[in-house]
């Protein structure tokens, strides 16, 4: 049976009802998914880079998670950083409480010196020769029971030897130092340091009694400070109660700032326990950032040594002051260096997220559809559909015309 034939109009109409229908589906489609470009059939290019930009936008994406977990550590460093902080600023107080209360202890203070027969203040690099002793004669320190320290004379010996040689045998069964001996018990237990207006200080470390004396026979104990037998030796005192338990204090708060920084951690990584923080930056894995903690325990990177002496002496809270400046130096640096890699951190954040966004929006422009003009190709489409079915009812009643000549 051979085809059926059309005349040409109504093949032509079909036709272009035909291609009517396919760019109706093809809208509709758009429409539907909201893109113009859904296959690499529709457009090669555009298709292909729009993926290679997705796919680094979830690369880049991917990253996130681990610069908000560098920001996090970070954050939880600088939290540990200013408690430390607070429980520094404690001790300190409690040390400045304790040089507030008076020692008991027994104690030489002398009045001020004679330095080459001007009265005038003592510092460590002053000569003993300047204050009249010779070389080869004797300095002793005595606190009873053969508890003595005893520094003989050198040419060239000074004032800052003399205070070396009592604070470093404190109560030490044997001498350190040159030209130091100590009592065949111990060394003296007591602590020396140079006041402010240049006096030389001398404080028993217990309930002793306290005792300076010299084998030079002249003016040279005198010339030091201490004139008058009264201020050479002191009987027995007592320990400072009010001393004793702040130094209890203080040694809670110092055991307490290891805790503080052994809980500073964030997802098993604690820069105050030294370990180390990398924060990746691109999914090639060649920007980055490493961040280096640090050890802030009193015993090393702090160095903020325990109470000595229950603070019974000058000494030794000035020495626990010191400590506590350190630290706090220390600590205020190591928040700012901190902070600033946070700060450069969050940079990085916030630039990731505006990086990804824009590869995402690079690429949905290659192959997002513009709805207004797809929603206005779908009424033009329709407009067409139905003039095209008109136009092929007109055309098959052009043909049944031919019907006329055969009828009645």
């Amino acid at each position: 049976m051979s085809d059926i034939v059309l005349s040409k109009g109504i093949r032509g109409n079909l036709l272009s009802l035909m291609s009517t229908a396919d760019l109706r589906d093809r809208t509709q489609y758009r429409l539907s998914t909201g893109k113009k470009v859904n296959t690499a059939l529709d457009n090669p290019g555009n298709f292909f880079s729009a993926a290679m930009l997705n796919s680094r936008a979830t690369d880049i994406t991917n990253l996130l998670d681990g610069i908000g977990t560098a920001i996090k550590t970070l954050e939880a460093a600088d939290n540990g950083i200013r408690s430390i902080v607070r429980v520094v600023e404690n001790a300190q107080a409690l040390a400045r409480q304790a040089q507030g209360s008076a020692a008991t202890t027994a104690r030489l203070g002398g009045i001020l010196p004679t330095i080459g027969g001007v009265q005038g203040a003592l510092t460590t690099t002053t000569t003993l020769t300047s204050i009249g002793f010779a070389a080869g004669e004797t300095i002793t320190l005595d606190t009873g029971t053969n508890r003595t320290t005893t520094l003989t004379i050198a040419a060239g010996s000074t004032v800052g030897d003399l205070v070396d040689a009592i604070n470093n045998n404190t109560s030490a069964g044997t001498a350190t130092g040159a030209g130091v001996a100590v009592g065949s018990t111990s060394g003296a237990d007591a602590r020396a340091l140079l006041s402010p207006d240049g006096r030389l200080i001398v404080q028993t470390v217990g309930t002793q009694p306290l005792t300076i004396s010299s084998s030079n026979a002249g003016a040279a104990l005198s010339n030091m400070g201490f004139p008058a037998l009264s201020d050479r030796t002191k009987p027995a005192g007592e320990m400072n109660v009010t001393r004793t338990n702040i130094a209890a204090q203080f040694s809670e708060l110092r055991r307490q700032i290891d805790q503080l920084a052994k809980d500073a951690g964030f997802n098993g990584v604690n820069l105050l326990a030294a370990d180390t923080l990398q924060a990746m930056f691109n999914e090639r894995q060649t920007s980055s950032l490493t961040i280096t903690g640090v050890r802030f325990t009193v015993s090393e990177d702090l160095a903020i040594r325990d109470q000595m002496n229950g603070f019974q002496t000058d000494k030794d809270i000035n020495e626990a002051m010191a400590d506590l400046s350190q630290a706090m130096a220390k600590l205020r640096s190591q928040s700012s260096a901190f902070g600033s890699n946070l700060a450069l951190v969050q940079i990085r954040q916030k630039f990731t997220q505006e990086m990804a966004s824009t590869l995402k929006t690079g690429a949905d422009n290659l192959v997002l559809a513009d709805m207004n003009e797809e929603g206005a190709n779908m009424l033009a489409l329709q407009t067409r559909q139905q003039l095209s079915t008109q136009a092929l009812s007109l055309a098959n009643q052009a043909d049944q015309s031919v019907l006329r000549l055969f009828g009645g």
